[in-house]
């Protein structure tokens, strides 16, 4: 069970059991990477203004169901990209992994 947001920050959780694996093999390969990226997207999910590591996808990819989504670059080829959900203040991982997505290429 994820436990609750803490007070003023995001809750979030993966959307995708790929997600999920993928968040796991970040892990492995850039922990404090990871960490860094975890503490600004639970605290800004969607920054203004945005950064180069932490930016909103573009065009068809800059929405999913209504909801923005975003990419947080944890390495040079490792990626986070979730939605924000903000009737649930809920942050829902899509996709991340040590390899740029297929999806952008």
């Amino acid at each position: 069970m994820a436990p609750p947001a803490e007070p003023g920050c995001w809750l979030l959780r993966f959307g995708t059991n790929d997600a999920a694996k993928g968040w796991e093999d970040l892990a492995q390969q850039a922990a404090s990477n990871l960490w860094d990226a975890y503490e600004a997207i639970r605290t800004d999910p969607s920054p203004f203004p945005p950064t180069q590591r932490h930016h909103r996808l573009k065009g068809a990819l800059g929405t999913v169901d209504g909801m923005e989504q975003w990419q947080y670059e944890v390495t040079s080829g490792g990626r986070i990209w979730y939605v924000v959900d903000v009737t649930r203040k809920t942050i829902w991982i899509r996709a991340a992994g040590t390899r740029h997505p297929k999806t952008t290429e």
